[in-house]
């Protein structure tokens, strides 16, 4: 598994109770978890996942850019 060099935004969610992290970089990849810690472990997988089906389907895997800016 490679490290994550993709942006995560990491909330808690009241709603879901879980923490969420999304990965904007990548369009819908999305991951939770009962801690921090467990988010973040499911947002790699996920994120290998999601990397995995872009290489099968033929599509382009976005170079990661480090901090985004968000209004």
């Amino acid at each position: 598994m490679n490290d994550i060099k993709y942006e995560l935004i990491i909330y808690w969610s009241t709603k879901d109770e879980s923490f969420i992290v999304e990965v904007p970089e990548l369009a819908g990849c999305k991951a939770d978890g009962d801690s921090y810690e467990e988010a973040i472990a499911n947002a790699r997988l996920i994120i290998n996942d999601w990397i995995e089906t872009a290489l099968r389907l033929g599509r382009e895997i976005p170079k990661p850019k480090g901090k985004l800016m968000y209004a």
